[in-house]
């Protein structure tokens, strides 16, 4: 095993453990892992990824409804418009886009950088959301009234965010639960882990007819991740999760123009 190899294994744990100790934000590392240390396709990495995240998110949402923490009408809303959305963009939008977009002063601007450098933004504005951490709050004593001509807008959007870079979303939807929804903050998270789950795993089966799958390696990236998911609620215990999330969205924020320069730089 090369050593790329076991730094992208040791990356998978730690999606793992960052999505269990601060909640959300680790699925954002499993695109750059997979792309950088075991040099796939990103079209294969994000497909890979939306498993992965939906896979891991299906683990926490699992945990949340024992403890009574989900809002399923809620859930089934938002998700409903956002699953189309990913579906339809991993099977139809996503192979329809040309190789190569278009050819500026020698550089040319492929299919692969593109994909990259919209994650790179994705990542960008996660990585401020996380260091802001300003949690929106939900209006007190209002009767939870559901604005569905904005929910579908939003759902679309996520569903093509989703789609597109393989990652969950979890920074859009939690403050669209919030004041969208009026959920709590505790039940927006949990919530927000099973559209999450939903979103990816059937965005993940518009794949299935267009990619050849490593299940092996799939099965063996993804199970690591949900130790990492363990190992990290293990861990919550010990360290105060809304102090990392700071830290973490700066180095998600060094990761994002990371791939910026480095896409450009090829």
């Amino acid at each position: 095993m090369e050593i790329t190899e076991i730094l992208g294994y040791l990356g998978a744990l730690m999606v793992g453990v960052v999505l269990g100790l601060i909640g959300g934000g680790g699925s954002i590392l499993t695109v750059p892992v997979l792309v950088y240390l075991f040099s796939l396709n990103p079209i294969v990495a994000t497909g890979y990824s939306l498993f992965v995240v939906g896979t891991s998110a299906l683990v926490g949402a699992i945990r949340n409804m024992k403890n009574k923490l989900v809002d399923f009408k809620t859930a089934f809303i938002f998700a409903t418009p956002a699953f189309i959305s990913v579906y339809l963009t991993r099977r139809f939008v996503l192979p329809a886009i040309p190789e190569n977009l278009f050819v500026l002063d020698g550089f040319t601007l492929t299919k692969d950088i593109a994909i990259m450098l919209f994650f790179a933004i994705v990542m960008l504005a996660a990585s401020i959301t996380m260091i802001v951490n300003k949690s929106p709050e939900p209006e007190t004593g209002k009767k939870v009234t559901y604005n569905y001509p904005l929910i579908v807008l939003q759902g679309i959007f996520l569903g093509f965010v989703t789609g597109a870079v393989g990652a969950g979303g979890g920074f859009l939807i939690i403050p669209a639960l919030v004041l969208l929804a009026k959920l709590p903050m505790k039940k927006a998270v949990a919530t927000s882990l099973l559209i999450i789950a939903i979103n990816s795993l059937i965005g993940f089966t518009g794949d299935l007819a267009t990619l050849e799958i490593d299940w092996e390696f799939l099965l063996t990236f993804t199970t690591i991740s949900v130790v990492g998911i363990f190992i990290g609620i293990k861990l919550n215990t010990f360290v105060d999760g809304k102090k990392l999330k700071k830290g973490f969205g700066w180095f998600v924020l060094l990761m994002g123009i990371y791939i910026i320069f480095k896409e450009f730089s090829n």
